[in-house]
């Protein structure tokens, strides 16, 4: 119990993350840095910035409702002192990816229907089956939906985006590598906390599991959808922005990649950290079907 209580507490989180990498950061970036002039410069090339990036920002909404609902939920004092910082982690990120949106032209008083019109159906449909077991109260498949499947999702995403902005744009790629430390510690309270508690009351595991189903369902279609959409301006992108560097994804180099083979690994590189965190908790990954 010490080292849960050293590991999750919010002065481990004050050295790790205010105090640590993201000091002297602005908006989660180098005072300083911009936009790769490519993006700004090109109509399409913004649009999909701006497409991409609602996602990130509908996507830490729901992560910022459920953490701070899950503070009331927790059981005891370490996991609320935790997802209190979560809390904070999530409201950064919102706003951090919001800036985002306005140093891509996006106008504040046209936000809302901004992201109203660009956000993904599929991911506001994975968000309401998480914000259902946390409205409900269920402490256990909210820390699942949440810290295991959410996060765990939102950690691939971000390595994947930031392997492929590195050398054309450091502005987006800091930015995104402060969100995957928040989220790699995310994770592992996920797994540190829940696991014990899958054991005390194994049935939840169905509920869980269907819980985490029909997650992944949506997360497959998002996945989807959004490649689908983007297909067209890959090559655009890949001429206007010119040399990546090294861009390679768990085995795949991002910079010659098809969209297709982009979402191939995408999707099987988080469904196989899917499969290997639940299993550390006790639980079984479900496939969803039709997808």
């Amino acid at each position: 119990m010490a080292d849960f209580l050293n590991s999750y507490s919010i002065q481990r989180w004050l050295e790790l993350c205010p105090q640590g990498y993201l000091e002297d950061t602005v908006n989660g970036h180098q005072e300083g840095e911009t936009e790769a002039e490519s993006i700004l410069e090109d109509d399409d090339l913004r649009t999909a910035a701006i497409r991409s990036t609602v996602q990130l920002v509908v996507g830490e909404r729901a992560a910022l409702a459920a953490s701070s609902g899950l503070v009331n939920l927790a059981p005891d004092y370490p996991s609320k002192h935790f997802l209190a910082t979560q809390t904070l982690d999530e409201a950064r990120h919102v706003e951090i990816f919001t800036e985002r949106l306005y140093d891509l032209g996006v106008k504040r008083a046209d936000l809302e229907s901004t992201i109203d019109n660009f956000v993904n159906p599929h991911l506001v449909k994975f968000a309401e089956v998480l914000l259902e077991k946390i409205d409900s109260g269920d402490f256990i498949a909210g820390v699942v939906g949440q810290n295991i499947v959410l996060e765990g999702l939102a950690f691939s995403v971000f390595e994947m985006m930031e392997t492929t902005n590195r050398v054309p744009n450091p502005k987006f790629a800091h930015t995104l590598a402060g969100t995957i430390a928040d989220e790699r510690r995310h994770v592992g309270f996920g797994e540190n906390r829940i696991g014990s508690l899958i054991k005390e009351h194994p049935e939840k595991k169905p509920e869980v599991e269907q819980m985490q189903k029909d997650m992944a369902y949506h997360m497959l279609k998002t996945f989807s959808l959004s490649f689908e959409e983007g297909a067209d301006t890959v090559d655009k992108e890949r001429e206007a922005i010119g040399d990546v560097g090294e861009a390679n994804f768990h085995g795949t180099d991002l910079s010659s990649a098809s969209s297709q083979e982009m979402q191939a690994v995408l999707e099987a590189t988080v469904i196989s950290e899917f499969r290997t965190r639940l299993a550390r908790i006790g639980l079984e990954y479900q496939a969803p079907v039709g997808v």
